[in-house]
């Protein structure tokens, strides 16, 4: 779908303004910053939620669009940005941890989402798993390995209400959000946020390849806190550990895919 000037209708864009590997932020404020990892990066376009950059890396064409908050939006960024010729999409951001090993400031590789969402009930099946191609899964984790930072491979929840899983005991289905939420943990999910499972199953859909990476900044319920580290929510959210892993691993991915 496109406007009156041939964009985009939403992100205001047009093929060849953007790479075919995409990180895709929540924040369009953490656009700029990310974009700055980037060789010769430059402002492409902005409209609503979503902001464009792009640049390169090991002299291949990438960019950063953000999705605001939530599938729908993220799927709408998706739609676009594989009509105009991406094909690699990695989710960068922050989540809730929902293990007791999984601790604040660690950064989570995401490989498959509980699709506890909507949007993509629009698509397929809610059987129809939402899953990370190996590839980038492979490469994140090589990127976080890399940078010697603390990491985790794993299922994440991906929620339409941020409310609804943070507060949930206030919620008119406290019980119900409760007992879904125990069932997740016990299966072993390891973070939780909004975001991907739209983005792996439109990839999986459009035969592209998704991945994410998760800072943790809070600490599950389950963990066991000292009190000289009592704190359970980082202060202020500083994604710079996060965007780092997705960089390097975006510089792995491009060496295996001239590999290949």
């Amino acid at each position: 779908m496109r406007n009156e000037e041939g964009l985009a209708f939403h992100l205001h864009i047009k093929k060849g303004d953007v790479g075919r590997y995409v990180l895709l932020p929540g924040d369009p404020g953490r656009c700029e910053k990310i974009a700055q990892y980037f060789d010769n990066p430059r402002f492409v376009a902005q409209n609503r939620e979503y902001v464009t950059w792009t640049g390169t890396l090991l002299g291949e064409k990438v960019s950063v669009v953000s999705t605001g908050i939530g599938c729908p939006s993220a799927a709408i960024a998706v739609e676009e940005l594989v009509d105009v010729g991406a094909d690699t999409f990695v989710r960068v951001g922050s989540s809730g941890s929902m293990q007791a090993n999984v601790r604040l400031g660690d950064i989570v590789v995401v490989t498959a989402s509980i699709r506890d969402e909507g949007t993509t009930s629009h698509y397929l099946p809610m059987e129809f798993p939402a899953v990370a191609d190996v590839d980038v899964v492979n490469a994140m984790k090589e990127g976080a390995k890399r940078l010697g930072l603390p990491h985790h491979c794993g299922v994440s929840q991906s929620k339409d209400s941020f409310y609804g899983e943070v507060e949930r005991n206030r919620m008119p289905m406290a019980r119900h959000l409760e007992e879904r939420w125990n069932a997740w943990v016990a299966g072993g999910a390891v973070c939780s946020e909004m975001e991907s499972s739209a983005i792996f199953i439109l990839s999986s859909i459009y035969r592209k390849r998704a991945g994410g990476v998760m800072l943790v900044i809070n600490e599950s319920e389950l963990a066991e806190l000292s009190e000289s580290d009592s704190n359970k929510h980082m202060a202020e959210f500083d994604s710079e550990s996060v965007i780092k892993t997705a960089i390097e691993g975006f510089k792995v991915l491009i060496e295996m895919d001239r590999c290949k």
